[in-house]
């Protein structure tokens, strides 16, 4: 084992009034960063275009702050700031933005304080702003509100009710409001539906109660005109694509309102689709804003478990038809129509889909005594999956679903998936002949241990068949956009493939690319990645796929060579080229028109975008780099304006707004002015070689003021590879788990990030082989006070930490974050929160062993800190809470206890009922304040806190939290 130095002495007397370090290293008049500035830090939330490219929109919200919404005229200049906004939606038309107002964060907690009843609590508010006019149209009191997709002039918005409307009966819930919209007449045969929101005025039998789902008036409201319809009773609606109907459910106390209904947005003329006591779901309605479905179980609502029946209307006939029950053919004997399933018509509206199950048995009668009741799971080995595992997916299980199709033309019912074969895509999103199936059945116990494959059939959609066309497939295939052939990465082979559907015919169509097209730098124990792709051009014409650089036109026929669309430039100039798709709705890729690209600088990090075609044969064309990360640009429906970020360490990813070709670019949002307040620092690329001599890089973080003659204390944060974050900014903030580089480097720490290559077997010798070079080789550039360096990870960084502290003694003070201590007692464990067993961790992925514990014991045993828990002499904090569903909270414990024994300083620190991060605020406040005190303890010299000196026992748990320094000399032993 190789010490690189002796133990570091601890400090010996710190006195209260001495300053620490830190306060020796303040440049100028800045402030450095406090814990309470975290609340103070705006972030950009929603954010978009208007279709036509002439307004933007953002919010910004704080943990103290109510936040704002901005929306911005891109050619005039004028701002319209609207406080508490949230959820904005430009309408189709570009005319107008609608928004949720929430109350304000002081009144929520002064009603929380009160203990104010749900019903009673402050309430969201619906905003309107028409962009012409600057005026804002607020309605109190709303629950939701919905715009046509395709469409503009139009809004809903489902209104609540008001505090002393709760408890009215049903007939004052139900009341029409003057003008209420009129249904039309339905079929002969069946009873006339009342206006909407009237009751019935028939006698039948009233069915025996059942929960019943409350309905809420829905006001249409054309935005132009200010005209209102308001409908009473409403449970859900949406509008159809283009605006010109209103589909919606009503539901009251009484019943007498059930029913599933049409509006036509343009004459307020009412369909009554189909009307009756009972529920009804899943509403859906086609592209083309003509055919309509839904679910519904009037006719056995009275039974203790009705079934649903799916209905269908054309947009002509009176009312809706039935159009699939369990008894129809296709619905397999014994199932069911779920109402779990989502209803949805395929784009030609030729299609209609929806959801199948097993019809559950009844529950049988709990006739047991709870004090003899039996309880338990029971393990099997033969699972597919083990206990934990089905536990945690029971409630998905119940309400697994199997896709059915409805061929509208004939009325035919066709089962498409299947407990054998559960997940179907259809080509042509639903309007192709067939689809694409897969199953991961057959190898799911797999799961635990290592990578699983899937089967894959092609399913017919005329008669529901399934022929399995490849067995234990390792990789995701994936229909082409015309669905004329099946593409997938297979990781064994380090190839792509593609299958023509109809013929079966394979090929591997990467073969002839020169480069790799896998993850060169995969080094983990399982299968490597590939680059992935960006697509496919028009009529299934070309593959595009990635290497490391480039993007390569591929003929999946594999008749033609493979050809570089981007001229190998990406190759030549160190950069990764990667497509930028702007059309969200984009199937194909047109070869002919201009693509812009990303370009990431794999050495000097420099991002930026170029330009190229797919039937180009010129070079791509450079747009704009820079030292900055770029965000994904995105582009006005109708306009080339583009919307993007754009930062690096000092500078905050605020919103700018160019043009496609980024040379007018300017910044329409300033999220943080306050920054400029508040020392800083640098972010600087430095690389080094690894003690097996690979170059590596890192980030290497400077204070503002920062003197190369001085030394100053050094924090290193490691997980993996992060050199590729050098543009990244930091926001002050109390993290889940990890320091805030921002908020280190303002207190005058240095904070080292280094990259880490890893050697399948030894993971611990390989953080140790490139994070201690990497140090030393700051510390010969002689800046860094090597008696004061401290190191922080959790999880995986945590592991490397508690492994790096057996092996040296070059760290000052160390925090390990929920880590694994002992692989062997951890590889037998469970995630619980996904419910895995954590074999594959350690078998296949980030542990990186490449072996069970029977095949290579010796390297569990090596890489396992606990084992080496004699030779720790750095002071060592963890926290690993009680709930973490990721690493087991034992492997704390174990740790803990083992340096304990051997009488090492140990603190660990549990936040009862937290997970693997803290996702409580004042958790992760209090958290990075214990942080910090440690640190500046061992580091800067600084008093140390109760808690750390003297602990708090547990009868003072929860009345004090032993954060108060120290007030009298103390001797560090």
């Amino acid at each position: 084992m190789l010490r690189l130095r002796t133990s570091l002495p601890l400090a010996t007397t710190l006195l209260l009034a001495g300053a620490p370090l830190a306060a020796q290293m303040e440049p100028g008049a800045l402030r450095q960063l406090e814990h309470d500035d975290y609340d103070t830090w705006n972030r950009i939330g929603a954010q978009a275009l208007s279709d036509d490219g002439r307004w933007a929109l953002f919010a910004l919200t704080s943990e103290a702050n109510d936040g704002t919404l901005t929306v911005v005229d891109l050619a005039g200049g004028a701002r319209h700031v609207v406080e508490r906004a949230v959820d904005p939606v430009f309408s189709d038309d570009s005319r107008f933005v609608a928004f949720t107002i929430k109350p304000t964060k002081a009144a929520l907690e002064e009603a929380r304080k009160k203990k104010t009843p749900p019903a009673r609590m402050p309430a969201d508010t619906l905003g309107m702003l028409d962009l012409r006019s600057g005026q804002v149209t607020r309605v109190p009191r709303t629950r939701s509100f919905r715009m046509p997709e395709e469409a503009g002039g139009w809004i809903a918005y489902q209104l609540g009710r008001a505090p002393e409307e709760r408890g009215d009966s049903a007939a004052d819930s139900t009341r029409a409001a003057p003008g209420a919209v009129q249904p039309q007449p339905v079929e002969p045969g069946r009873m006339p539906e009342p206006p909407i929101g009237q009751p019935r005025t028939d006698t039948a039998k009233a069915p025996p109660e059942r929960k019943r789902e409350e309905g809420y008036a829905v006001v249409l409201r054309n935005l132009g005109t200010g005209e209102e319809r308001r409908i009473e009773d409403v449970v859900t609606y949406l509008f159809a694509k283009d605006g010109s109907r209103l589909l919606y459910s009503r539901s009251n106390e009484v019943g007498d309102a059930d029913g599933v209904y049409v509006m036509d947005t343009r004459t307020g003329t009412v369909t009554t689709l189909r009307a009756g006591k009972g529920e009804y779901k899943q509403l859906a309605v086609d592209d083309a804003g003509r055919q309509v479905a839904f679910l519904s179980n009037v006719d056995e609502f009275t039974q203790e478990h009705p079934s649903w029946v799916l209905y269908y209307w054309d947009g002509r006939a009176a009312a809706a038809r039935v159009a699939a029950t369990p008894a129809t053919n296709g619905v397999a004997d014994g199932w069911w129509i779920s109402d779990n399933g989502a209803l949805r018509f395929s784009p030609n509206g030729q299609r209609l889909f929806f959801g199948t199950a097993p019809r559950p048995a009844p529950e049988p009668e709990d006739s047991v005594d709870t004090d003899e009741k039996v309880t338990l799971d029971i393990w099997n080995w033969k699972d597919p999956l083990i206990q934990p595992m089905q536990l945690r997916q029971l409630d998905e299980e119940r309400r697994r679903t199997y896709d059915a199709v409805l061929h509208v033309r004939d009325g035919r019912v066709v089962q498409l998936e299947r407990p054998e074969v559960p997940n179907v895509n259809v080509a042509l999103r639903g309007d192709g002949a067939f689809g694409i199936g897969t199953s991961n059945l057959p190898y799911r116990q797999e799961i635990s241990w290592g990578e699983s494959g899937n089967d894959v059939y092609v399913v017919d959609l005329g008669d529901g068949d399934a022929t399995r066309i490849i067995e234990y497939n390792r990789g995701n295939a994936s229909l082409s956009p015309e669905g004329r052939y099946l593409t997938w990465f297979d990781g064994e082979r380090q190839a792509w493939f593609a299958m023509d559907v109809r013929s079966r015919s394979t090929v591997n169509i990467s073969e002839r690319i020169p480069h790799a097209v896998h993850d060169e730098e995969h080094d983990a124990p399982s299968l490597p990645r590939s680059y992935g792709s960006a697509g496919w051009t028009e009529d299934d014409a070309r593959f595009l796929v990635y290497d490391r650089h480039d993007i390569w036109a591929v003929d999946p026929t594999g008749r033609a060579e493979p050809r570089s669309i981007t001229e190998g430039a990406g190759r030549r100039e160190n950069l990764r080229l990667r497509y930028v798709r702007l059309d969200p709705d984009e199937q194909a890729i047109d070869p002919s028109r201009d693509m812009l690209l990303s370009a990431f600088d794999l050495w000097t990090k420099e991002g930026g975008f170029y330009r190229d075609r797919v039937n180009g044969t010129r070079p791509p064309e450079p747009v704009i780099m820079a030292d900055k990360r770029f965000g994904t640009p995105r582009k006005a429906e109708d306009a080339n304006t583009v919307l993007f970020t754009r930062s690096d360490f000092r500078e905050f990813p605020d919103l700018w707004v160019s043009d496609l070709d980024f040379g007018n670019a300017r910044k329409i949002s300033d999220a943080n002015p306050q920054q400029a307040e508040y020392r800083w620092g640098t972010a600087e690329l430095v690389d080094w070689r690894s003690a097996d001599g690979e170059v590596l890089q890192g980030v290497l973080y400077r204070p503002d003021g920062f003197d190369p003659s001085r030394k100053y204390p050094m924090m290193v944060y490691f997980y993996e590879r992060l050199s590729d974050n050098l543009h990244g900014h930091v926001v002050p903030a109390a993290g889940s788990s990890s320091i805030n580089i921002s908020f280190y480097v303002s207190r005058g720490y240095l904070v080292f990030t280094p990259d880490i290559p890893y050697r399948v077997g030894y993971p611990g010798e390989s953080a140790f082989k490139a994070v201690v070079p990497g140090v030393l080789s700051l510390v010969a550039r002689g800046f860094v006070d090597e008696d004061r360096i401290g190191v922080q990870g959790h999880s995986w960084g945590g592991y490397q930490i508690a492994y790096l502290v057996t092996k040296t003694d070059i760290f000052r003070a160390a925090e390990a974050g929920a880590p694994v201590a002992n692989m062997v007692s951890a590889y037998g464990g469970i995630r619980w929160e996904s419910g895995m067993s954590r074999m594959f961790q350690y078998e296949k992925t980030q542990s990186r062993l490449g072996g069970s514990l029977w095949e290579a014991p010796m390297r569990f045993i090596e890489n396992s800190p606990i084992f080496w828990a004699d030779k720790v002499n750095t002071p060592l904090l963890m926290m690993h809470n009680d709930e973490d569903g990721a690493v087991p909270w034992e492997q704390g414990i174990e740790y803990f206890v083992a340096l304990r024994r051997l009488g090492k300083p140990v603190w660990m620190l549990n936040y009862n009922g937290e997970a693997h991060g803290l996702r409580k605020e004042a958790n992760r406040k209090d958290w990075a304040v214990r942080m910090q005190q440690f640190f500046d303890h061992y580091l800067m010299d600084a008093p140390p806190p109760v808690w750390l000196e003297e602990g708090v026992p547990a009868t003072e748990k929860g009345r004090n939290l032993g954060l108060e320094l120290v007030t009298k000399p103390i001797t560090n032993d």
